[in-house]
């Protein structure tokens, strides 16, 4: 219990909790549209789905302000890579979250003679290029820590071992595609953050590339992408374990 309040008692836990129950939303009205009888039901979840994302704007105001405190930080990273790939990414996000600020001061009337459907194409293309740039990120680590294990020896005879066990599969498998995804899954099962992280920017990558039309799916998929990345999101939080740093 004393974890679930530490949980919700901070901002960032209660966008999660807002975002999962958004995406929840969605996904069950695609799964709905097509029942008569559930009519009240999909119109109560969509109320539901618009209160959700309005909130979830409203606990994002100051986001922006964190994103830039980030990437003053990511910019003194040593490595060359890390330093490029994490600053873009919350330059990116600061102001994807300055378009959001916007959208949400026009939907509240604070701001008037806003080109709505600009704005949020904007905030989508600075949404899509942080995770491009994340995931940019994800990828450079998971070639390092299969550098590093590919030169263990130990590991080259666990690898030569796991070659050896089937070779009926070998004859029907091109070797090094074998020994390529073997090295792959042991790099990422010894540093699980890293397929946690790739994982989620993963599903949260399909939210810009549909709302941009790079890459038409349907709001079924939307819905259960952002809820798969929202529930990691709070695993990561519950477990920080599970966060990749920096």
């Amino acid at each position: 219990m004393d974890g679930f309040v530490k949980f919700t008692s901070q901002s960032q836990g209660r966008d999660r909790i807002f975002r999962a129950t958004q995406y929840a939303c969605a996904l069950s009205i695609y799964l709905l549209r097509n029942n008569a009888e559930r009519k009240d039901l999909v119109a109560k979840l969509k109320s539901l789905e618009t209160n959700m994302s309005a909130g979830r704007k409203l606990l994002r105001l100051g986001n922006t302000i964190n994103s830039i405190e980030a990437a003053k930080r990511t910019m003194r990273l040593s490595d060359r890579v890390l330093c490029l790939c994490l600053t873009a990414a919350n330059i990116n996000r600061a102001l994807y979250f300055i378009c959001d600020n916007v959208l949400w001061a026009t939907s509240v009337g604070l701001i008037r003679d806003v080109d709505k459907e600009s704005w949020s194409l904007n905030s989508s293309r600075c949404y899509f290029l942080s995770l491009v740039m994340s995931l940019t990120r994800d990828v450079y680590v998971v070639l390092q820590l299969m550098t590093e294990r590919a030169r263990d020896k130990s590991f080259k005879q666990k690898m030569e071992t796991h070659l050896g066990e089937s070779p009926e599969v070998a004859e029907a498998v091109v070797p090094q595609l074998d020994a390529f995804v073997f090295l792959l899954l042991e790099s990422l099962r010894s540093h699980p953050a890293v397929a946690v992280d790739t994982l989620k920017n993963v599903c949260d990558l399909f939210i810009p590339l549909h709302r941009l039309g790079l890459y038409q799916s349907n709001a079924g998929v939307v819905g259960f992408c952002g809820l798969m990345s929202s529930v990691i999101g709070i695993v990561t939080l519950l477990q920080p374990k599970f966060t990749l740093k920096p």
